[in-house]
């Protein structure tokens, strides 16, 4: 016996024949129970389908907001330290500074990437992207208050110039007892 031939005459050896020949009444004669319906199995597919692509970009839409709205716990977290750091210049403080600066530099550069796998006809993304871009220009912007705050910004004439005197305080305070 040759493989893949069948045993018995030409037909298939497993072939089942689902036409019905016969004039028995069948089941199509047979009224649908209560509530059934023989919607075509293309249109409930495409109902289903387009559920599940509203869900998928409803789903995308509320993670680009979460994204969209993460820096401001960093920013949070940032003032805080920068406060703890004191507004001497030491190397703790102006290493908080710096990653102050650099934080939401590098978000910056690279919104497209991380607003990337949100991407999608039905979704959305210039609000999310532009809070995301605030809050982060908000923590560039606390950073660079921290470097002013430091003395770290050239912020008078004198400090591009050296033969320049350096600007008289207008202010100064002082406390405590004064021993004689």
């Amino acid at each position: 016996m040759e493989k893949g031939k069948a045993v018995m005459g030409t037909g298939r050896r497993w072939a089942v024949d689902f036409s019905d020949q016969s004039t028995v009444p069948s089941s199509r004669d047979i009224l649908d129970p209560p509530g059934f319906s023989r919607a075509s199995p293309e249109q409930d597919d495409s109902a289903t389908s387009r559920q599940k692509k509203d869900a998928e970009a409803n789903w995308k839409l509320q993670k680009a907001w979460e994204v969209a709205q993460s820096p401001f716990k960093n920013l949070m977290m940032m003032g805080f330290m920068m406060w703890m750091a004191g507004n001497t210049v030491h190397l703790f403080s102006i290493g908080i500074t710096f990653s102050a600066l650099w934080q939401p530099l590098s978000a910056l550069q690279s919104v497209g990437k991380i607003f990337e796998p949100f991407k999608d006809n039905k979704v959305e993304l210039l609000m999310p992207k532009l809070v995301f871009l605030a809050l982060n220009l908000g923590g560039l912007a606390l950073g660079i208050w921290k470097l002013n705050t430091l003395g770290l910004l050239p912020t008078h004439a004198s400090d591009w110039v050296s033969s320049l005197p350096p600007p008289q305080e207008v202010e100064h305070s002082g406390g405590g007892f004064a021993f004689h």
